[in-house]
């Protein structure tokens, strides 16, 4: 069982079925159920094309992100690693030794071990050979997780990678500021590979844009300088932001910086994806008789999507609305909170009016499928529409929304999932 207090939150029949839903999703989003359909022994087997394992002198994984340590470990159980070196969040769990090192660094935000990181894989990919062959393993958390600032300081990466984050900006804007403040992201670290390999993604993104995905580290870029300028005109962090941030995106504008990679180096295979999680709990709300639709690819704020989600169940014959996507937030308080956590106040604030009218209630729940919401130690959170209505805004006003369900229950707990497919939700009508 991936959710710690499943049994302490099934108060009702609902919620247990509601967070059985749940469970299934996270449980497909562990990557080692699509690694076996394409690491065998000698061999791999990707869209039907074979990589033959055999004719390389060597076999070298570099992992990356939230599913690093548990990507890492299944492909190494199903075929011959040599060596490897797998980058992961701080405090997470890592049971490998001897040919495999381990750094842990830093996310949401970039640390000084995010640089060890990055530049442990330059020299780790400096050893490798023309006849040896290169596995990528590739999660979310990577952009952050392996940095490598180009003419500007890792303090000032921070900064502006904090003010992204808060304003709403979309992942993909993110990282497109991301990958042109690196010597690394947008394909830039395949500069320094002189053998064959592959890369194989787990998306975090949605769209399952290979560029976004981890800023496009093992990929190349379709964005440029412009766009990177545009979006923090978009933003109006122009002034905000350090100067020495704004003068590299000028100089790169005027051509005075070589722009990232335009060409795929090696190719790059996404895996898995976030339909795979929400193909299973729609499987498991049907054997439950519940009647779906799912909504996919959600994305935009939160305070925008409750609505379109409460929507989406006003359709009297269905009973249950399956989500999954990357909502963003807009930070304002000093609360403590995560987008799940927000996501399921705006729905419960919107189904309480909607309804309201029909005299029935619901169950929502959102979790983040890495088993951390924002910057708290809980996965996401579960509600009934027809509670505490009267005490929610006070808590969102001030992005407060961890403190709302401490206080008065719902927060869901998994720990660190060892995997990272967005988030997944639902709403299911008592």
């Amino acid at each position: 069982m991936m959710i710690r207090n499943f049994k302490s939150l099934s108060t009702t029949s609902t919620k247990k079925y509601s967070l059985s839903i749940i469970e299934a999703g996270l449980e497909a989003a562990l990557p080692g159920v699509q690694l076996e359909k394409i690491v065998f022994h000698d061999h791999l087997i990707v869209l039907g094309k074979k990589y033959d394992l055999k004719k390389y002198d060597n076999v070298f994984v570099v992992a990356m992100g939230k599913s690093a340590y548990s990507m890492t470990e299944s492909v190494n159980s199903l075929t011959r690693i040599t060596r490897g070196l797998i980058v992961v969040p701080k405090k997470t769990k890592t049971g490998f030794s001897g040919n495999f090192k381990v750094i842990q660094a830093g996310h949401p935000l970039p640390n000084q071990n995010s640089m060890v990181a990055a530049k442990k894989i330059l020299e780790f990919l400096k050893d490798v050979k023309p006849r040896d062959f290169v596995i990528f393993l590739i999660s979310g958390g990577t952009s952050s997780l392996v940095a490598l600032p180009d003419g500007i300081t890792l303090k000032e990466k921070q900064v502006v990678t904090e003010l992204m984050q808060k304003c709403g900006a979309t992942i993909h804007e993110i990282n497109c500021i991301r990958k042109h403040l690196s010597k690394i992201k947008g394909g830039k670290l395949l500069e320094h590979l002189r053998s064959d390999g592959i890369s194989l993604v787990m998306s975090d993104v949605v769209g399952d844009d290979l560029g976004s995905i981890a800023s496009g580290i093992t990929y190349c870029d379709k964005t440029s300088f412009s766009d990177a300028k545009q979006i923090l005109k978009k933003y109006y962090l122009e002034k905000l932001i350090p100067k020495n941030v704004l003068r590299h995106i000028d100089l790169g504008v005027r051509g005075r910086i070589s722009e990232t990679p335009k060409r795929e180096t090696i190719k790059n295979y996404i895996i898995s994806t976030n339909e795979i999680c929400l193909d299973a709990m729609n499987t498991r709300a049907k054997k439950l008789g519940y009647s779906t639709k799912v909504l996919s690819g959600m994305s935009g704020n939160v305070k925008d999507l409750g609505m379109k989600i409460v929507k989406a169940l006003s359709d009297k014959k269905i009973n249950c609305i399956i989500f999954g996507g990357e909502p963003t937030v807009v930070v304002k308080g000093k609360g403590k909170g995560g987008r799940n956590q927000e996501l399921v106040l705006y729905i419960t604030i919107d189904l309480a009016i909607e309804l309201a009218k029909h005299g029935t209630k619901a169950i929502v729940a959102s979790v983040g499928t890495d088993g951390i919401d924002g910057k708290t130690d809980c996965a996401g959170a579960i509600w009934k529409s027809d509670q505490k209505i009267d005490k929610i805004m006070p808590y969102l006003n001030e992005n407060n929304s961890y403190n709302f369900f401490k206080k008065y229950g719902g927060l869901v707990f998994t720990g660190p999932t060892g995997t990272n497919l967005m988030d997944i939700g639902l709403v299911i009508r008592q």
